[in-house]
């Protein structure tokens, strides 16, 4: 280290984590954008979305549909008016395809997961993983490390893996979470294990593109960003952040390394070339200026705070300001912190620890208590308008939003709201 910068390693250097009453009409073909993977369509917790109400009524929005579902954290991805999530049922895990507008089930794919040895059931069973839709195709990973396509209208199985057995992939202590991460036609996914940190796999086939690195303990998802105009994948390992070429090259590395290796937040970047991570009170967060130079790309830190400590929930990005909650178990907090400085603009309490999304100039929170509560995005102040208790703790899984749609979970049942001006009687 000099300066606060870490020097990047080319190609010849150093190798180097949850929905039937009366049923309203839906149509998300005509939503103003779908949510195919964790975290969205650009995986920033943040969607297009228009013509939200401000406000809703002390029970809170109207309920569309809600159903039974089952165990697991995995959240909701939403394409041309299906939804596809996994849940536990007993030793099984499902796959599971719901009609948007309905909540009915459209198909289910049923297979043995029993959690792999070592595993700590302490915070659940799982699924962890969300997720992908591309091309006709669904794609998850289960737990115990079942990477598996199915095809997205009938679910009839396209191709599968073990990565324990195939790829003798290391189990992470709380079971496999990441979800995979779409660049062109390969699905990057982090794996862990010797040799096989990170695999490439061909989205349409199934085979192994490439594998590298020997990254272990992997909980959170990659994401793609661009610097100087050049294709970057970025990833929060258990030590150490990294950015990588699509074609599994390290560009740089910079520590990021806490007592128990558990890092989970997805990381977040802006168009100014500033990434913020975050991790638990040891370290708390970082803002980190990814930058090329004459073909060589390094890493700036910035800013560092440990008042905002992170662990699984996500951070959605307005303007120049980050929306989190970070704290303990004891002490939670919502805040707001600028991207580019670091500066905290506020730091309340009133919620446990939650996911929260961003869209048409609002935040939209999640505690684990089960709270749902909408505010302005604004910088220097949180004004809770609407908050109602809809869910069971834990509500681990971040919401999804398609249109004025917000389709939600915890680990008994899966729910539909319409968050529309007009649309919020109970």
């Amino acid at each position: 280290m000099t300066n606060g910068r870490w020097a990047c390693t080319g190609k010849s250097g150093a190798a180097a984590v949850l929905f039937l009453s009366a049923a309203a009409q839906f149509s998300p073909r005509a939503a103003n954008g779908q949510w195919p993977q964790w975290g969205g369509r650009n995986r920033d917790f943040s969607s297009d979305a228009k013509g939200l109400a401000a406000s809703w009524p002390e029970a809170g929005p109207a309920k569309i549909w809600s159903r039974p579902l089952g165990q697991g954290y995995s959240s909701i991805a939403v394409e041309s008016g299906d939804l596809y999530t996994m849940y536990r049922a007993g030793n099984d895990e499902i796959v599971v395809a719901l009609d948007a507008g309905s909540g009915k089930t459209l198909w289910e794919q049923k297979y043995p997961a029993p959690l792999p040895e070592g595993m700590d059931p302490q915070f659940g069973k799982g699924p962890n993983s969300t997720p992908l839709i591309h091309d006709g195709k669904v794609y998850t990973l289960g737990v115990a490390g079942r990477f598996q396509c199915f095809d997205a209208k009938t679910g009839s199985p396209v191709w599968s893996h073990d990565l324990m057995k195939d790829f003798g992939a290391k189990s992470p202590t709380f079971g496999f979470s990441c979800s995979p991460l779409l660049y062109k036609s390969s699905l990057i996914l982090p794996v862990g294990g010797p040799g096989v940190g990170v695999i490439s796999f061909d989205a349409a086939a199934g085979a192994v593109q490439w594998k590298k690195h020997d990254f272990v303990d992997l909980y959170s998802s990659p994401i793609l960003i661009q610097v100087d105009g050049k294709d970057q994948i970025v990833l929060l390992a258990g030590s150490e952040a990294v950015g990588m070429e699509p074609g599994g090259e390290i560009e740089w590395r910079y520590p990021f390394e806490t007592q128990f290796k558990t890092n989970i937040m997805t990381p977040l970047f802006g168009s100014d070339g500033i990434l913020f991570i975050s991790t638990g009170p040891e370290l708390g967060s970082r803002g980190l200026k990814i930058s090329r130079k004459d073909g060589k790309c390094s890493v700036e830190e910035v800013w560092q705070s440990r008042k905002l400590q992170m662990g699984q929930g996500t951070a959605p990005r307005v303007a120049d300001t980050i929306y989190a909650s970070g704290g303990s178990d004891a002490a939670s907090f919502l805040f707001s912190i600028d991207a580019k400085s670091g500066k905290i603009g506020y730091r309340e309490r009133g919620f446990s620890k939650a996911n929260v999304i961003a869209a048409d100039g609002k935040i939209i929170i999640l505690d684990e208590d089960g709270t749902l509560a909408i505010a302005p995005a604004a910088p220097d102040k949180l004004d809770v308008k609407s908050k109602a208790k809809l869910l069971q703790k834990p509500a681990w899984t971040a919401p999804t939003l398609v249109g004025n749609r917000l389709f939600m979970r915890d680990g008994e049942t899966i729910m539909a709201l319409d968050l529309g001006q007009g649309n919020t009687g109970t």
